[in-house]
């Protein structure tokens, strides 16, 4: 009988798969604070994952829950044709699993390495580098969903460490940054006024930035971001159109020559 009952949930989830690779659309929630897809970590397995929907009906009772504990969120439909890049584009955002139909009868949760591969980024052509930060970029949806739910909200513990571990993160990266031709790096101006340098943990950020292909990329570390930031910059802004978090740098002294 057990043997039965694991040959029909295995069968099921096979089911699950293919429709999540050929249905016709789906739905994932997505954080108002990010305006990226939702991250959330499970109590049990302590997987990072995204909520999505097979009906918009049911992404709309998933979302209800998460606003019943004041996290904003918003619906987004995925078509068909947007599917595998989205699975594929959940490797650079550190997510490795999801949670379908979550709060619902039929939940069911599923490793991302089973329905897609990570693409091998080991073997690019010479000269080609891919750029990803997904620690950091996972860190950065986890701070900002909690942080912008209450700013004026005291820091907790848990804020504090992960706090930490994000500019750990931050400093161990390198990141995209854009380019304008004849002109040099472009930088972006705030409500406040302030200045920052826009940069990018992944490709895929960089492209929702560059819809109109207006700008080449630049690969830098961090370390090297403050020699190479224009002078009326505070410092960087990550993904600006997407989790939109600034970064204030401190550029070295010069020494005076004599």
């Amino acid at each position: 009988m057990k043997e039965e009952n694991n040959t029909a949930n295995s069968q099921e989830r096979q089911k699950l798969l293919a429709h999540l690779r050929s249905a016709k659309e789906l739905f994932v929630i997505i954080s108002m604070h990010t305006r990226m897809p939702f991250v959330f970590c499970d109590p049990e397995t302590f997987d990072d994952e995204v909520l999505l929907y097979k009906t918009e009906e049911e992404a709309q009772k998933g979302g209800k829950l998460l606003l019943a504990r004041k996290d904003p969120v918003n619906i987004a439909k995925l078509e068909n044709r947007h599917l595998l890049s989205f699975y594929s584009n959940l490797f650079t955002m550190g997510v490795n699993a999801m949670a379908i139909n979550k709060g619902l009868e039929d939940e069911t949760h599923l490793q991302l390495g089973e329905l897609v591969k990570r693409p091998d980024m080991d073997n690019l052509p010479d000269g080609k580098k891919w750029v990803e930060n997904p620690q950091f970029h996972l860190t950065a949806l986890y701070f900002m969903q909690q942080m912008r739910k209450d700013p004026e909200q005291q820091m907790t513990e848990e804020l504090k460490e992960m706090q930490e571990e994000l500019l750990v993160d931050l400093q161990r990266g390198k990141y995209l940054l854009p380019v304008e031709p004849d002109k040099g790096l472009l930088v972006m101006k705030q409500k406040d006024g302030s200045v920052f340098q826009p940069v990018f943990t992944d490709p895929d950020e960089f492209r929702k930035f560059n819809r109109e292909n207006k700008y080449r990329t630049a690969v830098v570390e961090y370390a090297k971001l403050p020699d190479i930031l224009p002078p009326e910059a505070k410092g960087v802004i990550v993904n600006p159109l997407g989790v939109n978090i600034p970064f204030h740098i401190a550029r070295p002294k010069k020494t005076e020559t004599k």
